[in-house]
C-alpha cells in the first residue's frame, strides 16, 4: 500500500492509526498542503484523488480517498482487531461519533475554510470546534467507557484524538470536555496513536518533531 499523506492532516492521521493498529505496513508519500502553493493542486496528484485532498491510499489495484471510506474497506479486508463493534447499537454510536467529528466539526476548521477566513481563522476555527465539542461531550457521556464507545478502541476514537490536537492548536479551552479529554489521553498512551503522530512523520518540519 502506498498512503499520500501530509503530517498535520487530521484526515491522514485516522488512517496512519487504522493502518497502524492493523499492522498494515505501508510506504508513505508526503503532500505538502502550503508548499508550492499546496501540492495536492498538482495535476499529478489531482489525477489520483480529483478532490485534491490527502489522505489517498493505493491498495489492492484501487486508489480510495476519504478517511471513514479508506478506515471501512480496511475493516472489511483486515477484521482485526476490530473497530466496528459487533453489537449494531454500539456499531451505530461509533460511525455517529465519527461523522459527528468528520462531517460535523473538521471539515469547517480545515485549511481551505480557514483560508476563506482571512483575519477571523482563529476566532472561527475556535467557535467550530468549540459548539461541536459541546455536543460531542454530552454524546460521550452516554457512550464512553475506557475510550468513546466502551472499552474498546473503534474508529469513533480514530477521529477523536486528531480533532483534539486540532482543538489544541486552534488554543480552544478543552477545560468544559472532561469526557473528551480523559478518553484523548488514554488513546495517546497506545502504540498505534503514539508512531501515528504528526510528531513522528518523515515529512514533520524539525522544529515539529517528537
Amino acid at each position: 500500500p502506498i498512503l499520500y499523506s501530509y503530517f498535520r492532516s487530521s484526515c491522514s492521521w485516522r488512517v496512519r492509526i487504522a493502518l497502524a493498529l492493523k499492522g498494515i505496513s505501508y510506504d508513505l508519500v508526503p503532500v505538502n498542503l502550503i508548499k508550492d502553493g499546496g501540492q495536492q493542486f498538482s495535476a499529478e496528484y489531482k489525477a489520483l484523488n480529483p478532490m485534491q485532498q490527502v489522505p489517498a491510499l493505493k491498495i489492492d489495484g484501487i486508489t480510495l480517498s476519504q478517511s471513514l471510506a479508506i478506515i471501512n474497506y480496511l475493516e472489511e479486508t483486515h477484521p482485526n482487531p476490530r473497530l466496528l463493534p459487533q453489537d449494531p447499537k454500539k456499531r451505530a454510536q461509533v460511525r455517529m461519533i465519527a461523522d459527528h467529528i468528520a462531517s460535523g466539526i473538521q471539515p469547517l476548521q480545515n485549511l481551505s475554510v480557514l483560508k476563506q477566513m482571512g483575519e477571523k481563522k482563529m476566532e472561527w476555527a475556535q467557535n467550530c470546534i468549540a459548539s461541536g465539542f459541546q455536543a460531542l461531550e454530552q454524546i460521550l457521556q452516554h457512550t464512553a467507557g475506557r475510550y468513546c464507545v466502551g472499552d474498546e478502541v473503534s474508529m469513533a476514537d480514530l477521529c477523536l484524538v486528531p480533532q483534539v490536537a486540532n482543538a489544541e492548536r486552534f488554543k480552544v479551552d478543552m477545560g468544559p470536555y472532561p469526557t473528551i479529554t480523559r478518553i484523548n489521553k488514554a488513546l495517546l498512551e497506545l502504540e498505534a496513536f503514539k508512531i501515528s503522530h504528526p510528531s513522528r512523520q518523515p515529512d514533520t518540519p524539525a522544529e515539529l518533531r517528537a
